[in-house]
């Protein structure tokens, strides 16, 4: 007996939503249901998010004395700089300023976005150092300090030290009222490379806020989870945060995923499994008898926007298992 499934990376543990071929696929979440059922997971301080049942969102510390921390749930796809995506949500804050360490009085950020998990919840991975966060995309929040409040859509390359900059016109100096309501919406277009962000204050005009587009010397990045994140301020010796407040109304919408109308069947002699495959993705075909350990048996394939094809056609076992692993060069 035979079987077939389709796992994405290790950093991809579990898609969202399956959507129809050739559409867009869309994490949503209003918290109207326990978020751990629907494949929200914490990595770090758990004590920093809490699912209020009552009022039906999500209530978050930002504490840079704590270690990095993330609410965090995979998209079930790897997104690059040539990937159109949007990304929503409901942010309230009740209270923000400076962390526990009393001489660190600057403005350290508050943040929500796309970035790659595997990557966040390494030991050496440091957001204060400038050098050591790579692969993000997120909307940060800076509380009122040295040079203003700011709220600065920020995207970090690969290769960790490629923080996109393109000027001063990448941050918006505007401050958040505690206690109001704000609606942002994050919109990246690949065509011109850039993040458009729009917000609202409990539903009026809110910015503007300033685009921001990849600079010519970016290079790229990869991520795959949507995280709210409370970061440490470990190797930065002037920033700090502690702020609380609440997010809800989450909605974010990727290309499709990289595998659709997965099937298998043998033909002519080998096992083979078919797919609807994406432009800029590498896959090859998996297969183990005991799932714990998986051989590759085909060699890495691109994909094409169409049909995919991968076979194994040294197969020997008598009752196999099949996965199509997807990733992104």
């Amino acid at each position: 007996m035979q079987h077939v499934r389709w796992v994405p990376p290790a950093l991809l543990a579990a898609a969202v939503f399956v959507s129809p071929p050739g559409s867009a696929a869309v994490l949503q979440q209003d918290f109207s249901d326990d978020p751990a059922a629907a494949g929200w997971r914490v990595f770090g301080d758990t004590n920093l998010f809490h699912w209020n049942a009552t009022n039906l969102n999500l209530e978050v510390t930002w504490d840079s004395s704590r270690p990095n921390s993330y609410f965090y749930h995979p998209l079930g796809t790897i997104l690059a700089r040539d990937d159109d995506f949007s990304i929503a949500f409901d942010l309230r804050l009740d209270d923000i300023g400076a962390g526990r360490d009393s001489t660190k009085t600057n403005a350290f950020e508050i943040a929500l976005g796309l970035c790659n998990i595997d990557d966040s919840m390494r030991p050496n991975f440091l957001r204060g150092t400038g050098t050591n966060s790579p692969n993000l995309v997120e909307f940060d929040y800076f509380w009122p300090a040295y040079w203003g409040a700011t709220i600065s859509p920020q995207f970090v390359s690969t290769n960790a030290d490629g923080f996109n900059y393109n000027g001063p016109d990448d941050f918006t100096l505007i401050a958040l009222t505690p206690g109001n309501l704000y609606r942002v919406l994050m919109n990246y277009t690949a065509s011109n490379s850039t993040m458009s962000v729009t917000m609202t204050e409990n539903g009026a005009p809110f910015g503007p806020i300033n685009s921001v587009p990849l600079s010519p010397y970016f290079a790229d990045f990869r991520v795959g989870t949507f995280a709210i994140t409370s970061y440490s301020d470990a190797g930065d010796d002037y920033d700090s945060v502690l702020g609380h407040g609440i997010v809800d109304n989450i909605v974010v919408t990727t290309p499709p995923p990289p595998v659709q109308n997965l099937s298998g069947q043998m033909h002519q002699g080998a096992w083979q499994a078919q797919f609807i495959s994406r432009n800029h993705f590498l896959y090859t075909l998996e297969r183990t008898t005991d799932f714990q350990a998986w051989a590759t048996v085909s060699p890495p394939t691109a994909g094409n926007d169409g049909t995919l094809q991968l076979q194994d056609t040294n197969s020997t076992a008598l009752r196999a298992f099949y996965r199509v692993r997807a990733e992104r060069p």
